[in-house]
Order: C-alpha cells, then sequence, then structure tokens
C-alpha cells in the first residue's frame, strides 16, 4: 500500500479559467452557442446598435405619452364652410354691413346676402382692380362703401336698394403725375365721417371728411327715379359684356359730394430757435397753453450742435464699434388716427351742439413722434383746409409712439410707446388708468382691446 506524504491539495485554477466581465452571467446564456462569442471590435459595434434600439423605444414611448396627453385635452371645434360665393375673377377683399357682404373683386365689386350668398348687384364699370373696402349700414337700407384700387383711388359709393351708387373718387386729380394713392381709410362709428391717409412722391398727408348721410336720404327719398338711373347693372349673366353699359359718369350724380374738412400735415421738424426772450416765446401760444408741439423754444441752433459733438466725443468708441452710418432725415410716410367720441379731453364751445354718438374729433399720431394730437371735427368750413392746421390738443409722450388703440365703447385709449410702456387713458375722466412696464426691452407693433 502507497501512503501520500502530503495531504490532498486542491490545484490553484489556471488563468484561462478566470471570469471575465462580460461573462459573469455565462449562467445564463445559452450552453450551445458558449464559444460563438462575438470577438473585438464587434461587441462593440453590437452595443452600439442595442444602445441605438433603445434611445429609439424612449423616444417612442415619450412620444405615445404626449399623444395620450394631448387626446385627453379639450378638442378645438373644426367649422367646415357652409356656403360659397360664386364670383368672377380673384376675390382680395370683402366688409359686412348689415344683411349684405361687399366683396371686392379683381374686376370691381359685388355685393351678396347674408342669407342665402346670392349676388345681388355688381359694379364693373371701368374693369378696376378693388384692393381694399370698407363699409358701415347707416340704416333706412342705406350702407356707405369706401373701396380702394390698385392705382390707389379711393371710391365712395352708397349702396341703396341693392344697387351702387358711385359718388365720388376722393383723390382723383387731373394731372396724372400729381396722383397721390391711399395707404389707409377709416370710416367713423355711426358714417358721419371718413379718414383718407394719402401720400405723395415727397410728402404724406390725411384727410377727413364729413358724409352728408342725411342729405342722401332726403335727395333719395325726393327723387327715386334719378337715383334709380345712378345705380350700376344688377346681377348678369355674363362679366364680359360691354362696359359702356354700365357704366357711371360723374356729371350724372345727384347725391351731396363729402365735404373736407380737414388736412393734416406731419409735424415739421424742431429747429433752432429765433426768440430773444422767453416773452417774445409766449406771445407765439394762442390759447395760453403750455403744451405744444415744441416749436416755441429757446434753444439756439449753436447750442444743439454743441450737445451733440459733446455726446459723439464722450460715445465715440459705441459709436464707432455700432458703425455708426449717417443719418439722413427720412419723411414721415405713415400716421395712426381713430375717430373719438365727446369727452373731457375735447373741450368744444357751448355754442356747438354735440351728440353723444357722433365723433367729436380726432387723434392723430405720426411715426416716430412723441406727441399724440387731438384735432375737432366742429370747425368753421370758412377757414382753410390747407392752411397750417395746428392741434387742438397735444399729449406729450416720454418716447415716440409706436402704436395705439380706442376700445369699442370708444372712452379707453390705449398708448404703446417704443420704450415698452403702454398707457390706459380715460378720456371721458381725462387722466390716465394704468401704466405698465415691460421688463425686457421688446418693440409693441400693434396693441388691442379685447
Amino acid at each position: 500500500v502507497r501512503i501520500r506524504k502530503h495531504p490532498l491539495e486542491i490545484p490553484p485554477p489556471s488563468e484561462e479559467d478566470w471570469l471575465k466581465d462580460d461573462e459573469e452571467d455565462f449562467f445564463l446564456q445559452d450552453p450551445d452557442r458558449k464559444r460563438d462569442a462575438l470577438p473585438q471590435p464587434f461587441r462593440m459595434i453590437n452595443k452600439l446598435v442595442m444602445l441605438v434600439f433603445e434611445n429609439a423605444m424612449e423616444i417612442i414611448e415619450r412620444r405615445e405619452m404626449l399623444r395620450e396627453a394631448q387626446k385627453l385635452k379639450v378638442q378645438p371645434t373644426k367649422c367646415f364652410p357652409t356656403a360659397e360665393f360664386q364670383v368672377t375673377g380673384r376675390a382680395n377683399c370683402l366688409a359686412v354691413s348689415g344683411k349684405y357682404i361687399f366683396v371686392g373683386l379683381s374686376v370691381g365689386l359685388a355685393a351678396f346676402k347674408v342669407s342665402d350668398c346670392k349676388e345681388v348687384c355688381a359694379w364693373d364699370a371701368v374693369q378696376t382692380e378693388i384692393c381694399a373696402n370698407h363699409a358701415l349700414d347707416l340704416g333706412n337700407e342705406r350702407h356707405v362703401l369706401l373701396a380702394v384700387d390698385e392705382m390707389g383711388l379711393v371710391w365712395l359709393f352708397c349702396f341703396h336698394k341693392e344697387s351702387f351708387l358711385l359718388i365720388k373718387i376722393l383723390n382723383e386729380v387731373e394731372d396724372i403725375s400729381k396722383r397721390n394713392t391711399c395707404v389707409e381709410v377709416v370710416l367713423s362709428p355711426g358714417g358721419d365721417y371718413a379718414g383718407v391717409l394719402l401720400q405723395g412722391n415727397t410728402k404724406a398727408w390725411l384727410e377727413i371728411y364729413r358724409l352728408p348721410k342725411d342729405s342722401w336720404l332726403k335727395e333719395m327719398e325726393k327723387s327715386p327715379g334719378a337715383v334709380a338711373g345712378l345705380a350700376c347693372r344688377e346681377r348678369r349673366s355674363s362679366w364680359t359684356s360691354a362696359v359702356q353699359n354700365s357704366s357711371i359718369s360723374h356729371s350724372d350724380a345727384k347725391l351731396s359730394l363729402p365735404v373736407l374738412l380737414l388736412k393734416v400735415k406731419p409735424p415739421k421738424p424742431i429747429t433752432g430757435s429765433s426768440f430773444k426772450s422767453p416773452l417774445d416765446a409766449l406771445k407765439k401760444v394762442d390759447d395760453g397753453s403750455m403744451l405744444g408741439l415744441g416749436y416755441n423754444h429757446l434753444i439756439k441752433d449753436s447750442q444743439w450742435e454743441q450737445q451733440e459733438a459733446i455726446f459723439r466725443s464722450t460715445y465715440r468708441e459705441y459709436l464707432e464699434a455700432e458703425g455708426e452710418r449717417e443719418s439722413k432725415e427720412e419723411i414721415t410716410r405713415h400716421a395712426t388716427f381713430h375717430f373719438l367720441l365727446p369727452s373731457q379731453i375735447l373741450q368744444v364751445g357751448p355754442e356747438v351742439k354735440v351728440q353723444p354718438d357722433v365723433p367729436a374729433g380726432i387723434s392723430v399720431h405720426w411715426d416716430g413722434s412723441h406727441n399724440l394730437c387731438f384735432y375737432l371735427l366742429n370747425r368753421p368750413l370758412k377757414e382753410k383746409v390747407d392752411s397750417d392746421l395746428k392741434p387742438d390738443v397735444v399729449w406729450p409722450c416720454a418716447a415716440p409712439i409706436a402704436c395705439s388703440a380706442v376700445s369699442s365703447c370708444s372712452r379707453y385709449l390705449a398708448l404703446a410707446c417704443e420704450d415698452a410702456t403702454i398707457t390706459i387713458w380715460d378720456k371721458h375722466l381725462g387722466y390716465p388708468l394704468s401704466v405698465t412696464a415691460i421688463l425686457e426691452e421688446r418693440l409693441i407693433r400693434s396693441i388691442h382691446f379685447l
């Protein structure tokens, strides 16, 4: 019998038998594929592919969660058209007044009934393209329309008994070279006034017209036959018929023409003073008011030049970094205006009868101007319209006025300046209700009352 001298020992494992990190879960693997492990770099590629699939599944799950959350929200009601307007040409604009819809076409105007969407009248006397139109119900089956064509001409119509009556082209001139184009038209509430913003080659201005709507009603009642002769043709089957069959001449029109009340021009640039003393400047103030457009001041041209030189020398490096360009005086091209009902800020003389639902004045501010100007509409017709019109009330602001809005009740006036400050004024009481400053420097382009 052979006996071991030393006790039985377990031999140490070799390096080949050591467990690797990738094979710690070898007991979960298929024994038949134990030797089919991918070599490098294919194992790394396999990991990247699996990572892509896992990220894709996370994205899919996230989108499904968002889709489920969207289903739980209240879905907006989808509205589908209930009727169609059959028009000839291209429809550019439309306006609703009473029970009629007036559509501006590429070949004229057309009126449709709201109830059945059928055309009741069309006007295509000169085959002009209407780009914008405004309509207002005057009562007694009368409607006033202002239409602007592609040449910038403003056509004034009166729609009566389903017929278009052309009254006047407001900015028509004999010399085509002196023609001016319309930028904006506004009808006052009630249809008593119309405002037209015009633009020429070198200047812009605002014209306010008084519409004799009461005279139109009387003239229509006295001579209905003459008015019928003024009417354009009713709806015909062919729009390509002869133009002379539906033409209208101004000489045949017997309705009263609108009266030009105001011609508001943009403010002139402020220059150096020529006054020698404050007394001379105060003598130029007619009504004793200390607030005006800023023309009656005592600052000399030399003082402004000196201040400009100090500013440029102090901030020279900033001006050079911004790439300063020579500033040229730009012509003021646009103005925002509103018709205002009687209030405390528009004081009318006791001899003038004021109606609460008829506008008593307008507010105007031009682009880049700090001043909000108010003009009274109850002016004597003896005054020359082309004269240099001065505002009746001036509200100076700390920054140029960017935009403005008037509430539907015409009591509240909102002003938004370029320094992102919004002020709400109560026009009846004549004081501001609130002043809101937007913290972040943002440019306010429009403002509306809801």
